[in-house]
């Protein structure tokens, strides 16, 4: 089941598409409402025509959500270095939308359910729109609780979606045909229907946010250039945007790391920040959260979360969608909120509705508690193994059971972080008093937490495990006992390979010998003993197969959890007393905290001076190693690990292990072919033994001050002893005087001058931004679709591609043509920065596209690196130079590619940039949700081999010449239909047209949603 972020206020893209559009009566539901409502107050049925989406459309109702005030802990503020008291609100399209929210509830088909929610001492929070007024059994089964009925109905999760679409029903975006889809749940999410839903706000952070301006400020270019109003780009619902991918590990093992990473941070990034601090005052409400304040999604989890919003005195549940896969963080905290690419997110910010496919919902029972000493990193582990083997993609898993009182707010935000990992779009864990107790932790005021109970309480979306539970229905029921849960780590190469601590160092062995693959490296058995020995700073030194040269206390997974960074802090205190130290200073170590909060409670317990004292220094406040931001190596450590230093050759495989939530290979380093997921203690421990090839029930760490051999039980803290230091060290202030001061920015981002220009004025000499080339010639009349003619195979892959490998966020090879191109405008290697940081540049990121180094295509036989066959010489290229020649020679390109073809990270230029390289299809065996829909979105065709069939079964070699058979008229096309791929061989196949809903056909028959997007705008 897949979502896709993109408008379900037009179905269609030409009025061939009106009759195509499901139209349908009202059903019993609607009936019980009119008998619960005490007049009759649901209009008369409207015409076909009226209950269809037209091609036209209002700016009134585009959003409810328009421009209103912060709701966090009583900050009115728009960009925190400006402190302005307000978002501002002098925009005609927002001004519009405000005189039009005082009579939406008038115009809602639901209005009869708007109901009062009482304040304790009198007068009323606000008004909602009431889920049990409906009396619909399909949602709850009180009604037939005097029959021992003894399930619920409707997820919690399921129940959110319904509420957005109740309360936005104008029979017109949204209609009451949608709201039966979503009440009739059990029955329809089975048959793949669309619904529109419309988030409460959207989530960037730099890497994505940086993009997602540079294209606002085009479309605002290109509405001007075809006589439209370029005010009309604008948010529309409130967007936030936290700078925290860009500070690199440049400086470690010091106390001054913060303060030097983040001059760097500045001095590389100075001309993206002006930018992104010019888009906070030219786009009416947006926030932009400046660097050094911590991680999008802490942040967000922390401070930015609302769980209930109060708009204009209409009470409503938070979600949000998010361009960073992991935006999941906060379905933890019972909001509803998951990764989307940074193309849907503009068109959301827009105002466009999101059409997505009802998904399915997974029920996850959790009972029992977690052993003593077992982490939320084991658990999360464990947990991501389990979904991945069910299968979730696209699904909703909502969590619940009696092991839910067991885990604090940050164990589940743990768990639901990694839903990208486990395929999930949402890991939902809905709101209880854990989750009230967190908000009032966090700073949250007292009045504030009230009402979110109330409100939840009053609508049936709060669960109170203090009274008895029904079983609830769910697509399909899992079960964990928390108890079974044992310490683990991940990897070598993905997230989801567990391995047991205990079976850690027989499964190393094991990797050493397999044949090169996620669980291989295929080291000859003469070659296993290698010692690659090396002087470091004068010191003598070695490397070995497995040894550690980077321990990273990093990422949102686990950086939020005090239980884990406190745990760590521990670890690191027990070795320091008993003598250990790490004692290998070639080893890379860091922590970058998700928020100040961390370094306060840190500072609080005592503790992080024993971090310190293991090289474990604070080195910022963002996403660091996790994304690749690790830094470089020491040249001495890099040269022994490799053959001259240069990637391709490695004497060594070296690790890494890091606190993260993915490990792809050539993501965290591209030195470190061996990347394990491991919790914060775990990292700490790692570092001090130097090496993965450990068995840390039998084998000693190190030798301790007295002489004697120190083992991992040594050193390892009890569950009761992290609980104590929690309990005494993590205090509500924390919180409140930490996001209090990110309101106030910092030096270098205060001190940024930018225009006030509405308009951007691009620099065409910038490396960072440039005006990318997306609506060059663009008319007011759709394109209309593309099949494809003789196009030749740019790259031939198998399984697991994913965006790292498409489009990587980590450093620039000095021999790559991004590298290339920097060097010809004359920037030093050394400033080069990073992909990620470079997004902003169209000319770099198609550049970088395919440039992963330990890419592996078909074509090259064999050979790893980030170059292809040119199919008609036989030259081996850069794959950049290859379909540089193509383009050229006006010759189409296509991507053939195995199962789960771009999983990871929700990477818009991994579509962007094979779009600007001319590809024109990807045939797949499978894709991943969010890779797919942008695919779509940047008007490229997905098509997937039919079941039990692939290159391979096809015989395919990826050296014929392909076409793809598309009618010429977009009404020609269904979602899912069957397409004919024939080759120049006389080979031909039927494919699966992953156009996945009629709103996705009409983008692509405008060549993308931001075209259509802004025709839309012009037209109407």
């Amino acid at each position: 089941m897949y979502i896709t972020a993109y408008s379900s206020a037009l179905r269609a893209s030409s009025s061939s598409y009106r009759s195509r559009i499901p139209c349908s009566s009202l059903s019993s539901s609607f009936s019980s409402l009119s008998r619960a409502a005490s007049s009759p107050t649901v209009p008369p049925p409207l015409s076909a025509a009226g209950q269809c989406r037209s091609l036209s459309f209002s700016s009134a109702f585009r959003s409810l959500r328009s421009s209103v005030p912060r709701w966090s802990h009583g900050v009115d503020w728009k960009s925190p270095a400006s402190l302005r008291s307000q978002i501002r609100t002098a925009s005609p399209v927002i001004q519009r939308f405000h005189r039009n929210i005082a009579s939406m509830a008038s115009e809602n088909a639901f209005k009869a359910i708007l109901t009062g929610l009482p304040k304790p001492g009198g007068g009323e929070f606000g008004k909602f729109y009431s889920l049990p007024a409906l009396n619909d059994p399909r949602i709850d089964s009180n009604a037939f609780r005097s029959l021992l009925c003894t399930t619920e109905k409707l997820p919690y999760s399921i129940k959110i979606l319904l509420e957005s679409a109740i309360r936005n029903c104008d029979n017109f975006q949204v209609t009451k045909d949608d709201v039966e889809k979503i009440i009739d749940w059990e029955k329809t999410s089975p048959k793949q229907v669309e619904i529109p839903f419309k988030p409460a706000r959207v989530l960037l952070q730099d890497f994505t946010g940086v993009p997602a301006v540079v294209d606002l400020a085009c479309m605002r270019d290109a509405m001007n250039k075809l006589g439209g109003d370029s005010d009309k780009i604008n948010p529309l619902v409130p967007v936030d945007l936290v700078i925290d991918h860009s500070v690199q590990v440049d400086v470690a093992r010091s106390e001054n790391a913060v303060q030097a990473n983040m001059e760097l941070e500045f001095q590389r990034n100075k001309e993206r920040f002006g930018f992104l601090k010019w888009g906070s005052n030219a786009f009416h409400n947006m926030l932009v959260v400046p660097p050094g304040s911590g991680i999008v999604h802490q942040v967000n989890l922390e401070y930015l979360g609302r769980v209930v919003f109060n708009t204009h005195g209409i009470l409503y549940p938070d979600s949000v969608v998010g361009t960073d896969s992991h935006t999941t963080m906060i379905d933890g905290l019972g909001v509803a909120g998951w990764g989307v690419g940074g193309i849907e997110a503009e068109a959301t910010m827009l105002g466009q509705p999101m059409s997505m496919v009802l998904p399915g919902v997974v029920g996850f029972k959790l009972s029992g508690k977690l052993r003593n000493g077992v982490t939320a990193t084991d658990l999360v582990l464990t947990v991501t193994q389990m979904l991945r083997k069910h299968g979730v993609v696209g699904k909703f898993v909502e969590f619940y059971g009696d092991g839910m009182g067991e885990l604090s707010l940050a164990d589940r935000a743990t768990i639901a972080n990694m839903s990208p990992e486990y395929g999930a779009t949402m890991g939902f864990f809905p709101v209880d008093h854990v989750t009230l107790q967190y908000l009032k932790l966090t700073g949250r005021s007292d009045d504030t937490v009230a009402m979110i109970e109330a409100y939840l309480r009053a609508n049936k979306m709060f669960v109170d495990y203090s009274e008895p539970q029904l079983e609830r229905v769910y697509s399909s029921y899992l079960h964990l006992d928390l108890d079974e849960v044992v310490p683990c780590l991940s990897g070598p190469k993905r997230p989801h390979d567990r391995v047991p601590l205990k079976e850690m160092k027989a499964d190393w062995h094991s990797c050493l010998d397999s044949k090169v693959g996620f669980k291989g490296f295929a080291v000859p058995k003469e070659a296993q003993e290698k010692v690659a020995k090396f002087s470091f700073h004068g010191q003598p030194a070695e490397l070995q197969h497995g040894s550690v040269v980077i321990a990273a206390i990093t990422s949102c997974t686990n950086t939020s959890n005090p239980s884990v960074m406190l745990g760590a802090a521990l670890v690191a205190k027990k070795a320091c007393d008993l003598g250990l130290q790490v004692v290998k200073p070639w080893i890379k170590t860091s922590l970058a905290p998700g928020s100040g909060v961390v370094t306060k409670y840190l500072l609080q317990s005592g503790l992080q001076k024993y971090l310190n004292q293991q090289g474990f220094h604070i080195v910022g406040y963002g996403c660091t190693t996790c994304i690749g931001n690790s830094g470089d190596l020491d040249d001495s450590v890099a040269s022994a690990i490799t053959e001259n230093g240069t990637v391709l050759i490695f004497y060594i495989v070296a690790a890494a292990v890091l606190s993260g939530n993915r490990n792809f290979e050539g993501r965290v380093h591209a030195l470190t072919r061996a990347n394990y997921l491991a919790s914060p203690p775990l990292v700490v421990a790692y570092a001090l033994a130097g090496t993965v090839d450990i068995d840390f029930e039998k084998d000693p760490i190190g030798v301790g001050k007295d002489g004697k051999s120190v083992y991992f039980r040594d050193i390892w803290p009890s569950t009761e002893e992290i609980a104590e230091v929690v309990q005494s060290s993590v205090l509500p202030e924390m919180f409140k005087s930490t996001y209090k001061a990110i309101t106030k920015g910092n030096p270098m981002w205060n001190q940024l001058s930018v225009p006030d220009a509405k308009l951007y004025s691009w620099d065409p000499n910038s490396t960072y931004v440039h005006e990318p080339p997306y609506f060059k010639n663009m008319t007011m009349n759709p394109p209309g679709p593309h099949g494809v003619k003789d196009a030749y195979c740019l790259l031939n892959f198998g399984d697991s591609i994913t965006t790292d490998h498409i489009s990587p966020a980590g450093s620039i090879h000095k021999d790559s043509p991004a590298a290339k191109y920097l060097l010809e405008r004359g920037v030093d290697r050394k400033d080069f920065n990073s992909y990620g940081s470079r997004r902003g540049n169209d000319e770099i990121m198609a550049r970088g596209t395919f440039a992963n180094i330990r890419i592996v295509n078909k074509l090259l036989k064999g050979e790893v690196g980030p170059k292809t066959i040119h199919i008609p010489t036989g030259e081996k290229l850069y794959v950049f130079d290859a379909a540089t020649r193509y383009k050229t020679d006006g010759q189409d390109t296509i991507v053939i590619a195995g199962a789960e073809y771009g999983s990871g990270s929700s990477r818009d230029w991994a579509a962007k940039g094979p779009m600007l390289l001319g590809v024109k299809a990807v045939i797949a065996k499978s894709f991943e949700r969010i890779h797919r829909s942008n695919l779509v979105g940047m008007g490229i065709i997905p098509l997937c081999f039919k079941s039990g069939e692939d290159a391979e079964t096809l015989g395919l070699t990826g050296h014929e010449r392909y076409s793809i058979d598309l009618p010429s008229q977009t009404s020609e096309i269904r979602p899912g239909q069957d397409v004919t791929v024939s080759t120049d061989t006389g080979k031909s196949f039927t494919c699966i047209a992953r156009f996945d809903t009629e709103v996705e056909l009409a983008y692509f028959d405008h060549g993308g949603i931001l075209p259509y997007v802004i025709r839309q705008l012009i037209q109407h």
